[in-house]
């Protein structure tokens, strides 16, 4: 990890994203400090046999509105047309199409990008055409040919998670470095955090990062419905995302991306850019655990948390002349399961202590719904306009406190404070964790 003191300054100078809330920066945001709720019926695929019949999805959403030339991505998957709009809005928003003097060979993009959507019918189809009943098992050579048959290059092309790199290449033109990461829940976090250190090290003087995602498909909700981690409260989608909660029952899945602009403070000063906000700290750690379950102490996501205070330079127990907590919000991972919950809880307390119940946080997947390798860029986005606004989202669905849960969770309204420093975490299935710190930029 890179010693912050070190190094330039590192700010955001363009969002956007594409989200279960709506399209645009001001209008989700209006909603989630309303308190107002993405999750509905699933109508994506006929869900109604499931477990889990609803979720958060994108709706009305149109990417070639937000392309200069769309017949260049007309093979787009979901996944894709959502990074395109999202990276449309922060390219536009930090005025990158103005010029003045872009080298496009110095910007690079870092996605946190999941798959794109498997053709289920086809699937499904090949595998009956491939099974021979008197034998009881499947013949290849049938397989084989009916797969040949019904493949579509496009989206067999289109399933690979660096295609979303590949159409933001293209739409702006960028020839800088080029990755992309799926660390699954943690991924876009992941992404934010080493795109940061890229910049570090004058890898690049621009770099597009953030993360898209759907699994709001067969396969996707059919394998989290059997690992039992998805909400199956099917009487009150509104209400089935319940972080916190003593009646969580799981999380809900969502779909959506998130793109920021981050450069240098010196490139964005010279070009004429206006900084929204700064990056000034990074952690990641892995569990070393099981796949399936966080370790029970926290130590993971604990370990993430105070490597990114390290590199801020900020002393967890330490308060502001304000007497206040030197982290003054917490955009929690916050999925509504009863592991990740209180597991989380116990992190945020053995890294900050006596501060822990003096920080508010909220988890707005209780609104929006769990964007998977999504979710970390649009939970740092929040944190931008929770510093812009000086307004932080609520919890929703928080009835029903758990006694075992005893920290500000900010339940059901939002709330206005005064804010400079935000932390989110992201913590990934399998034992990845992220955590990133963002503060009010200052000349």
């Amino acid at each position: 990890m890179i010693d912050q003191n070190n190094n330039p300054r590192v700010v955001i100078t363009g969002m956007g994203w594409i989200t279960p809330l709506g399209h645009d920066l001001q209008s989700v945001w209006s909603k989630l400090t309303a308190g107002a709720s993405g999750i509905r019926s699933i109508t994506s695929f006929d869900a109604s046999t499931f477990p889990t019949s609803f979720a958060a999805q994108v709706c009305d959403y149109d990417f070639t509105t937000y392309l200069n030339d769309p017949s260049l991505h007309e093979h787009a998957t979901v996944n894709t047309q959502f990074a395109l709009g999202a990276a449309r809005q922060a390219w536009d928003q930090a005025h990158l199409s103005d010029g003045n003097g872009l080298d496009l060979r110095r910007v690079g993009i870092y996605l946190g990008a999941g798959e794109g959507v498997l053709d289920f019918d086809a699937y499904a189809k090949v595998d009956l055409a491939g099974w021979d009943p008197q034998v009881g098992a499947v013949d290849a050579r049938k397989w084989a040919q009916a797969a040949y048959e019904a493949m579509d290059s496009h989206d067999e092309i289109g399933q690979e998670p660096n295609m979303p790199i590949s159409h933001i290449a293209r739409e702006f033109g960028i020839r800088g470095p080029a990755c992309n990461c799926l660390t699954a829940c943690a991924a876009s976090t992941q992404a934010i955090g080493e795109a940061v250190d890229m910049l570090h090290r004058g890898d690049a003087d621009v770099m597009i990062s953030g993360g898209t995602h759907t699994m709001i498909h067969v396969l996707g909700v059919t394998g989290f419905n059997r690992l039992t981690t998805l909400s199956t409260r099917t009487d009150d989608p509104p209400g089935a995302s319940r972080p916190f909660s003593r009646t969580r029952d799981g999380f809900v899945m969502g779909e959506g991306a998130g793109v920021v602009v981050l450069e240098t403070l010196d490139h964005a000063l010279a070009r004429g850019a206006t900084p929204v906000a700064e990056i000034i700290g990074y952690g990641s750690s892995a569990d070393a655990f099981r796949i399936t379950d966080m370790h029970p102490q926290g130590r993971g996501p604990a370990a993430a948390i105070r490597q990114a205070l390290r590199q801020a330079g900020i002393d967890p127990h330490a308060t502001d002349s304000d007497g206040r907590p030197s982290i003054h919000y917490i955009s929690a991972h916050g999925t509504g399961t009863m592991e990740n919950d209180s597991i989380e809880t116990l992190a945020i307390k053995s890294v900050f202590g006596d501060n822990a119940p003096r920080i508010p946080i909220s988890s707005i997947k209780s609104m929006m719904g769990h964007l998977i390798a999504a979710a970390g860029v649009v939970e740092l986005i929040t944190c931008v306009l929770a510093l812009e606004h000086q307004i932080v989202p609520p919890t929703i669905n928080l009835h029903a406190p758990d006694p075992e849960l005893d920290l500000d969770y900010v339940p059901n309204d939002a709330r206005s404070l005064k804010l400079d420093v935000c932390l989110s975490n992201s913590f990934g299935f399998g034992g990845q964790n992220d955590t990133l710190i963002v503060k009010r930029y200052e000349a």
